[in-house]
């Protein structure tokens, strides 16, 4: 399968300030690519460092005045079938990914995974969930804040996809399975967008469950992953001020693949 991706971004930067970017194609390195990041029209150098997920995290200094970031890849590789693709995180992971987070208060929502949800394991653990979540919440794009986790998501009855991966990972976490947040290129993603999803361990293998079904998750081309959306967030700012003025994400498949939410899908 071949996706084609890209991010064009454009940034007002008041005070000079370092500015970390998230939208490179993780892992592998892509078929194609190419990363211009521009203020004023002059070329700015820009850092790349990975970190233990293979999330390529680009860092540079940004003075005064306009910033463009351009992004664009061409990906081969598919997301897999469990069983095939990336090998399973260490134990590490596995305990850190059981642990409550800022976004993901799985603490708070245990009684309520432990009252819809026992009893349930595995694949079909994972099919109730998403199916649970995406019943439950409504996709209302600006209908939540940044600051916004799972707590207030469910509460709310609406969010967009980090609100939904949120809620997701909050109830398998809950439930003693480990969970995590992935953000993605989603070719079949209506309203384009950078999209996130959430990832389960079962058997091994991280599985990804989208209660959003927006996309099918077998397009998906991963960008970085993390506890949740502070770990996933495509921009972050350090020591100055930059407004978002444009953000514009295209991701297109030469085929879509069907999705059944029954199905065990790894991202590689």
């Amino acid at each position: 399968m071949r996706r084609d991706v890209s991010t064009h971004l454009v940034l007002d930067v008041t005070a000079s300030a370092r500015l970390v970017l998230e939208v490179a194609a993780a892992h592998a390195a892509p078929d194609d690519e190419h990363l211009d990041v521009r203020s004023d029209g002059r070329a700015v150098d820009v850092r790349e460092v990975r970190d233990a997920h293979g999330t390529r995290l680009h860092v540079l200094e940004a003075g005064p005045g306009e910033l463009a970031v351009t992004y664009r890849a061409t990906v081969a590789d598919p997301a897999t079938p469990t069983g095939a693709g990336s090998p399973p995180q260490d134990d590490a992971d596995a305990l850190l990914y059981l642990r409550p987070s800022r976004y993901c208060e799985s603490d708070v929502l245990a009684p309520t995974a432990r009252a819809e949800f026992a009893g349930l394991a595995g694949a079909d653990l994972l099919a109730a969930v998403a199916s649970w979540v995406g019943t439950r919440l409504a996709y209302v794009p600006g209908s939540s804040l940044p600051t916004d986790g799972a707590v207030r998501t469910l509460l709310a009855r609406r969010g967009v996809c980090r609100d939904y991966a949120h809620l997701v990972v909050a109830l398998l976490r809950a439930l003693d399975v480990p969970a995590r947040v992935a953000s993605a290129y989603a070719p079949g993603l209506d309203p384009m967008d950078l999209h996130a999803v959430a990832e389960a361990l079962v058997d091994g293998r991280w599985c990804v469950v989208d209660a959003t079904t927006l996309a099918p998750r077998g397009s998906l081309v991963r960008i970085a992953t993390g506890r949740d959306a502070s770990d996933t967030a495509f921009l972050s700012v350090h020591g100055g001020v930059a407004a978002l003025r444009t953000l514009e994400v295209t991701a297109v498949a030469d085929a879509l693949p069907d999705d059944d939410v029954r199905d065990l899908v790894t991202l590689a």
